[in-house]
């Protein structure tokens, strides 16, 4: 069985009508695990009782917890959300918490050197002692994705630069590609331009750009491929991107073709975008099926 290792942030979003676990890494492995990729998260939560309750969770969705360190000074960590004006939510990533003292140990050094691929954002390195760790893992890790997550002020130039150096595969949104692309004085209007700056630039093998309602595109040295977005009924975008980095993952690891990677990844990106939170239950099944759906509505159109 492939197997991956997700690395980051596991934390409870405080939302107004409640709590809800979140933290992409964990996304990404929770939609691994679903898809009969062995996945493993590595983070850190408080001695307290919201990491207990969070560790309960990861046990219950079938996630390892062998992994999840606990810290006896840092709590578990909290996003605060606040609504405001016009419905508009705002979000405080609280710091510092547990997943900003991420230790180096052995037995995450060889979980790391054994995998098929390692998987890592940009928000665990806000800090220092999370961030030294990510880099001493990655350097050991067979092939590395990047997923930027741009969390304002949650990141510097110089680390989004060392971890576009050292990924063979980055995923990142439109919108994050232009701010990248502004450092090299690019405006980022023309998408093709600036990802083939970032691959000579950085030696990146594969890109990702994904345009939410738009679909996405992946890039590879000789060639691009645009995918569109599966129509649905939107409940909530919460963990979508996530969703579709796993999918895109699993498919390639196990070696489908590119057209089939894409299709997969774009299905279950909107699949989780029509069902509430970021991590529906759901077997492979339920995707297999809601995927001929879609054909079929696909075919009395045409």
């Amino acid at each position: 069985m492939k197997k991956v290792v997700c690395f980051g942030e596991v934390l409870w979003d405080v939302l107004p009508e409640g709590k809800k676990p979140g933290g992409a890494p964990m996304n990404v492995a929770y939609h691994l695990n679903r898809l009969g990729i062995e996945s493993y998260m590595v983070s850190r939560v408080g001695d307290d009782p919201l990491g207990q309750e969070l560790t309960m969770f990861l046990k219950k969705m079938g996630l390892s917890t062998d992994y999840i360190q606990l810290d006896n000074y840092q709590k578990t960590s909290e996003v605060i959300a606040t609504e405001g004006a016009n419905h508009e939510m705002s979000y405080e990533i609280v710091q510092p918490v547990a997943w900003d003292f991420i230790h180096w140990d052995s037995k995450t050094s060889t979980l790391v050197e054994t995998a098929d691929m390692m998987v890592f954002g940009s928000l665990a390195a806000r800090n220092e002692r999370s961030r030294t760790t990510l880099y001493e893992l990655a350097e050991q890790a067979k092939l590395k994705l990047f997923d930027v997550n741009f969390r304002a002020p949650h990141y510097t130039q110089s680390t989004i630069e060392y971890l576009l150096g050292k990924a063979d595969i980055v995923k990142l949104n439109n919108h994050e590609l232009r701010i990248i692309a502004s450092w090299f004085g690019d405006d980022g209007d023309h998408e093709q331009d600036s990802v083939n700056r970032l691959q000579d630039k950085y030696g990146i093998g594969e890109i990702i750009v994904t345009k939410g309602g738009d679909g996405a595109s992946y890039y590879t040295p000789m060639a691009r491929y645009d995918y569109k977005a599966y129509p649905v009924i939107v409940k909530d975008t919460v963990g979508s991107g996530d969703s579709f980095l796993a999918a895109f993952v699993a498919q390639k690891l196990l070696g489908k073709s590119t057209e089939d990677i894409l299709d997969y990844a774009a299905a279950l990106g909107a699949y989780v975008t029509s069902q509430a939170g970021a991590n529906p239950d759901y077997k492979s099944t339920d995707l297999a099926y809601f995927m001929w759906q879609k054909q079929l509505e696909r075919l009395k159109w045409q």
